[in-house]
């Protein structure tokens, strides 16, 4: 029996590119909503074109990534025919999505006031660097700047290294995740009282909101929290990397019950007790101390030793690589890895979304070609062939 999908039945027009916009639609078409992306003619979605990696010229397997399960129009929203046929397909649309910069959208037309005369029911999502309303809204923007200005470089790395990025684009994710929050309340909103709404987010005050407790141990203690050696945790030890015979694992004893354990597991029960390391605070002005002496024990054995004896007692991982995090046999046993058919590679492997329904992975299918839906969507929408070859010659599609 197939899986029931909650968003089915939902259209959300998209005029989206790059990463953190489709990364939050993509979501949404996982879970049953028919996301249409709006692409430029001719070039499309700068994702396209990110390489090192192409499954044929201008189709990168990038773009897979954040396109799977949506379809693709191309068409032109400077051009008044654009217009027109942008208005046609909102009127039986729920929601119009855009990540363009902040100036962009209310001049092409994206916003509750432009579209809302078609349907008075439109929910407009916009994710931009800065927000629309403030001067910063001409200024284009990605994900490392908004690590920087918010503050992430100073947190990340070794306290003597040069500040330093998270290896991945974490504040475009977790901005068009939040999107789809937002996205998702005022449609809930809007199919009550049939009136719709824009909803915005940017992404740097997605990034500054990730801040969380630094933040509010700054602005209510004056407490700047910095960089730590091991990767470790700012106010609690041991919670960070610790050296084994044949590379690294990240041991998190948050709770003081973890300590504990981890002393009788590793067979040092007199760690616990013994007055440097005998409370919270004790482990913490000791970290340099207790990190030594813990290399010494985990340098014995290799990695899977040390799990095997932790695992399921104590918080617990290995360091991995990339190939290593992918090749994981847990993987397989969650289904957190599938394959799509793509019209240039069969099986082309994507990580599956991370939410399950009634215990089930939700089902994928490869990202669209560039305007491979142009016709159909158009045809669906009442447009006969010859207004959609008036279209094509006009450069609108």
């Amino acid at each position: 029996m197939s899986l029931k999908l909650p968003l089915s039945g939902y259209r959300i027009l998209s005029a989206e590119q790059y990463g953190a916009g489709p990364y939050g639609t993509m979501f949404l078409a996982q879970l049953g909503a028919e996301v249409i992306k709006i692409e430029p003619p001719g070039v499309g979605d700068t994702a396209r074109a990110v390489g090192p990696h192409f499954l044929r010229p201008g189709e990168s397997v990038y773009f897979q990534t954040f396109n799977l399960n949506k379809r693709s129009i191309t068409l032109d929203l400077t051009k008044a025919e654009g217009q027109q046929v942008l208005h046609r397909l909102a009127a039986d649309a729920h929601a119009v999505v855009n990540n363009l910069r902040g100036d962009i959208p209310d001049r092409l037309g994206l916003t509750y006031a432009g579209l809302s005369v078609s349907n008075p029911a439109i929910v407009c999502a916009h994710l931009s660097a800065y927000g629309r309303d403030n001067e910063r809204a001409r200024w284009p923007g990605y994900d490392y700047l908004m690590q920087a200005e918010a503050g992430y470089l100073s947190l990340t790395g070794d306290p003597d290294a040069e500040p330093t990025r998270m290896g991945l684009s974490m504040v475009d994710f977790i901005t068009g995740t939040i999107m789809t929050i937002g996205l998702l309340s005022a449609l809930i909103e809007a199919k009550d009282c049939g009136r719709g709404r824009d909803v915005d987010i940017d992404l740097l005050s997605a990034a500054l909101h990730q801040l969380s407790y630094p933040a509010m141990w700054y602005m209510n203690e004056g407490d700047v929290t910095g960089r730590t050696p091991r990767s470790a945790h700012p106010s609690v030890t041991p919670s960070q990397m610790f050296r084994t015979g044949d590379g690294w694992m990240f041991v998190m004893a948050q709770l003081p019950k973890f300590w504990t354990i981890l002393c009788d597991r590793i067979g040092r029960p007199d760690l616990a007790t013994d007055p440097r390391f005998a409370t919270p605070a004790d482990r913490l002005a000791n970290r340099a101390a207790l990190t030594v002496l813990l290399d010494e024990i985990f340098l014995a054995r290799p990695t899977r030793h040390w799990l095997d004896l932790l695992k399921g007692h104590v918080p617990v991982a290995p360091v991995f690589d990339v190939a290593q995090a992918i090749d994981n046999p847990y993987l397989a046993a969650t289904r957190m890895l599938g394959t799509v058919a793509h019209p240039d590679r069969a099986d082309l492997r994507v990580l599956n979304n991370p939410i399950r329904l009634d215990g089930q992975r939700l089902p994928n299918r490869a990202a669209p070609l560039l305007g491979a839906d142009t016709d159909q969507v158009l045809r669906e929408a009442g447009y006969a062939a010859e207004d959609i070859a008036g279209l094509r010659a006009a450069g609108a599609i």
